[in-house]
Parts: C-alpha cells; structure tokens; sequence
C-alpha cells in the first residue's frame, strides 16, 4: 500500500458545496499548522477551524494525513516542475531567482508547508517525488545520479524553509535567497553557469 502523500491523495469534487468544504479544510489546516505540529492535531479541531461538521470530513477525507495530502502533493509537484529544470538550463542562476520568486509570492502557504507541523512529511515527500524525476536529469559522472537529486531537493527545501522561518521584517529578498540556494546547491551541482546582471561590467 502506498502511504506517501501522493498515495494519500484524493480526487477533487466537482461539486461547488463540496469544493467549499474542502478548500475551508485546506485553510483551516494550513493555519493550525502555524500553531501547532500536524500529530498534535485533530480532525475535531481542523472542521472547528474550518466551521464544518466533524462528520463533513469523513465525507471528503479518511484521515487528517489524506488532507495533508491534497493541499502537499500538487504543491510539491508544482515547486519541482520548476526545481529539476534548474538542472538543465544554460543559465541555471536566472531559473533559481523564478523558483525564489515564486516560493516568495505564495509565502503563507510555502511557510505552512515546511514549517509546520508537518514540515517532516512534506520533506519526505518533496524528495519521493524528486527522486521520481531522476530519469529527467542530467547526471554528473562524480556521483550517482539519484543522490545528485536527492541532495538538490533536499537542501533546496531545507534553504527554503529557512528563509521562511524568518521573520517578515528581517526576510531576505527573494533574489538574495537565490544566490544562496545557487552558491551553495546548483551551482556544485550543475557548474557554475551563472549570467548575473552585476558581473557584466
């Protein structure tokens, strides 16, 4: 049996009351996750947040982890369309800054992801699915291709999430964040194909 998120996942409704229900769930999730940590929660406590019945869950989901696994999954599919191509470019730093950006212009709901609660699932995940892809990129002959994905997934994640972790007023730029994540993953990676604005002088 498939118990990662992806094997969680549920098929969306087409119903708009259904849809309604879901997306309240997905939201009251996402902000209890800034509370607490995902094994601390309850199924009670997310419809009490989401304002639905408790029986209205089970309707939608079997278990609080299936939820996860609705908002997670497409997220971390989405985040690694962007991600592996980096693998590939001419110009991997310009790709890096459009993965810093995007992450940036969906702060509230990349800062639940691998900051809350469930930061440990959604890591896993993030790695499973790019573990999936590693027929997709471009191996170096000084390792293994799969731990080349792994260990750029991995560190990606854990630089993303620590650039959320900080506070708002002290958060750094999103292309400040991008030369970091390219110094210290992409470019050992890939080489160092970098294009900057700057170094043209």
């Amino acid at each position: 049996m498939d118990t990662s998120l992806t094997g969680l996942k549920r098929d969306a409704p087409t119903d708009a009351r259904q849809v309604r229900s879901r997306n309240a769930l997905t939201t009251a999730l996402l902000a209890l996750l800034e509370e607490k940590s995902f094994d601390q929660l309850t199924i009670r406590e997310i419809t009490a947040r989401a304002g639905t019945g408790y029986a209205t869950f089970f309707r939608h989901y079997p278990t609080k982890e299936a939820l996860l696994a609705d908002i997670a999954a497409h997220e971390i599919a989405d985040l690694l369309e962007r991600t592996i191509p980096i693998l590939h470019q001419a110009n991997s730093y310009e790709s890096t800054v459009a993965l810093c950006q995007h992450v940036a212009e969906n702060a509230v709901l990349w800062s639940a992801l691998l900051n809350g609660g469930a930061a440990g699932l959604v890591r896993d995940e993030f790695i499973r699915q790019a573990r999936g892809l590693v027929d997709q990129t471009v191996a170096r002959p000084e390792w293994p291709a799969d731990l080349g994905v792994m260990h750029g997934t991995g560190s990606t994640f854990d630089i993303l999430a620590w650039w959320l972790a900080q506070d708002g007023a002290q958060r750094l730029p999103a292309g400040e964040v991008a030369d970091i994540l390219h110094r210290l993953v992409i470019a050992p990676l890939v080489g160092d194909r970098v294009e900057r604005k700057a170094a043209v002088s």
